[in-house]
């Protein structure tokens, strides 16, 4: 048959992919359960990929922003690395590191002149704290033994009171700053500045109350005290022995971190005696490190979904290819007739896999629908679990919907247009 162009073809060309769509939504209405039963493997594709970035994406937004708001060119530098997860072999081995001690923070803070502010603190929270006023207690805070230039250093300012003072630090002094959720728990109805508190028994006078930072997934950082660090040594000297102190250093300015990282490393080598063929026996961290470690569970976690996702896709595809198949054996006379009247190859093929493109489309729009709605189920159901559904991932679940319909439904497409139309017309 010639494959001029004629005036049928003509005509389709004209009406385009609109008739092809209507087409193929009055063939998919005619079997309804079959089409709902086809796309089911590319709805529960395309609700895992939007749920999973939703959740990710909204956890990693959370833990971003809080590692941030403590400052984003902060440098600590402590005995343990940073890690997410259970300690291992590594960790075992760290335990046999020395203790970093004030002294070595003092060090820093006279040979790196470019370092804006230099804190040492130490953190207890490996037993029940008990921080009472009257008959109202605390809900098991931790407690940190810090200096005076913890509020700069840690971006943490005071809200209430003040902060101590050096000659505090230096005198031992029995007072304490209380963060928000503590200062809530035990003072809800008084200021508590000047009054006095017990930390497991030891008294204590109220100097501030530190800003509120609010829970972020389940964790509060206000939920703690802070006393001064020799103060917290007296009352706590095994842990300070046994873990030494972390050092938090601040630049002058953003674009001196890793200058001030090279210059506090090598003091702390010197002082420790590292030999220079020899790594480091002390972690360095900054809010971008944690953040990529951070990334890279994460990024891990959502492969895995993603994958699933994947073989769920292309069952999905599958479908499709088979039901389109089956559609071609179901409407081989009808192709006989279109081919008889001037339908050219093309348009057999533009028809069928319209018709697969907009089966696969409804089954990506009906995942996309319920990976928004589970997403929006997670965080009001565990409000501490934010979820955020980027606008790329309802597009990219569109977009792959509609490619596992062009690439299950070419085929179908291609053998139903090679369909000789005298046996197309003979058959019953």
């Amino acid at each position: 048959m010639s494959e001029g162009k004629s005036p049928f073809a003509s005509m389709y060309l004209r009406r385009g992919f609109a008739e092809s769509a209507r087409m193929a939504l009055k063939a998919i209405r005619a079997h309804k359960l079959r089409a709902s039963l086809t796309v089911l493997g590319i709805v529960v594709g395309v609700t895992t990929v939007i749920a999973m970035v939703a959740i990710v994406s909204g956890f990693n937004n959370n833990v971003i922003g809080t590692l941030q708001a403590f400052g984003a060119s902060r440098i600590e530098f402590q005995k343990y690395e940073d890690r997410f997860g259970p300690g291992g072999p590594a960790f075992d081995e760290e335990k046999r590191r020395r203790n970093l001690t004030a002294a070595d923070g003092d060090a820093i803070r006279e040979q790196v002149p470019e370092a804006k502010t230099v804190s040492i603190r130490v953190s207890y929270d490996g037993a029940v704290i008990h921080v009472k006023h009257a008959n109202l207690e605390a809900n098991l805070p931790y407690v940190l033994g810090t200096d005076e230039n913890y509020p700069i250093a840690m971006a943490y300012p005071v809200a209430r009171g003040r902060f101590y003072t050096a000659i505090e630090v230096q005198h031992s002094a029995p007072v304490i700053v209380l963060g928000a959720d503590v200062r809530e728990a035990i003072f809800p109805d008084e200021d508590p500045i000047g009054k006095d508190v017990t930390v497991n028994g030891a008294r204590y006078r109220v100097v501030g109350v530190l800003y509120k930072k609010g829970e972020q997934f389940g964790y509060s950082p206000d939920n703690k005290v802070l006393l001064p660090l020799p103060t917290f040594e007296r009352q706590f000297s095994t842990f300070v022995r046994d873990n030494g102190v972390i050092i938090g250093v601040l630049p002058r300015r953003p674009e001196d971190l890793q200058l001030v990282i090279d210059k506090a490393t090598e003091v702390l080598r010197h002082r420790r005696k590292v030999p220079f063929n020899k790594p480091n026996d002390f972690a360095v961290n900054t809010p971008d490190q944690l953040i990529a470690q951070f990334k890279a569970i994460t990024g891990g976690v959502t492969g895995a979904m993603v994958f699933i996702a994947v073989i769920s896709l292309v069952i999905g595809g599958v479908g499709v290819m088979n039901i389109m198949l089956v559609s071609v054996t179901e409407r081989t006379r009808e192709i006989g007739v279109r081919k008889a009247v001037g339908a050219l190859r093309r348009d057999i093929v533009a028809q069928f896999l319209t018709e697969a493109v907009t089966l696969s489309s409804l089954g990506g729009l009906l995942g996309v629908a319920l990976g928004i709605a589970v997403a929006a189920a997670v965080r009001a159901a565990v409000p501490s679990l934010p979820t955020d559904v980027p606008l790329w991932s309802p597009l990219l679940g569109l977009g792959v919907s509609m490619g596992v319909g062009i690439f299950f439904g070419l085929w179908p497409a291609v053998k139903a247009s090679r369909l000789d139309p005298v046996e197309a017309l003979r058959y019953e």
